[in-house]
């Protein structure tokens, strides 16, 4: 199966790149249809450029608070020198403490096709 998600510039380029492995959802109805195997088509919101990636696997926790205490966050794109500073809290810009709480989370693990 395909699916779609949007990414801004900067993890767009990450997953290009290959420094980001994983991404970071909320494990909401949308992402629960997602199995490893299938292929994500990520498409870059500033300039519809296209990348897709097949998935690994699916990591999936109660909160970021759990994610971020279990899985490499290098491999969830945070670079050597930001990880002293990388916070669960960093995600509720995107997805609040009370959906986080309702859905879960999950990181996705992606690898070329």
């Amino acid at each position: 199966m395909t699916h779609e998600m949007r990414l801004n510039t900067q993890p767009f380029k990450k997953i290009k790149e290959g420094e980001k492995t994983i991404e970071l959802r909320l494990y909401d109805e949308k992402r629960r249809g997602i199995s490893a195997g299938d292929i994500i088509v990520f498409i870059c919101r500033e300039s519809g450029e296209k990348l897709q990636k097949r998935v690994k696997a699916l990591h999936v926790f109660a909160d970021f608070k759990q994610l971020y205490a279990s899985l490499d966050l290098r491999k969830c794109g945070y670079a050597a020198d930001e990880l002293a500073r990388a916070r669960a809290e960093d995600m509720e810009q995107y997805y609040p403490a009370r959906e986080q709480a309702r859905c879960g989370v999950v990181g996705i693990e992606l690898e070329n096709l």
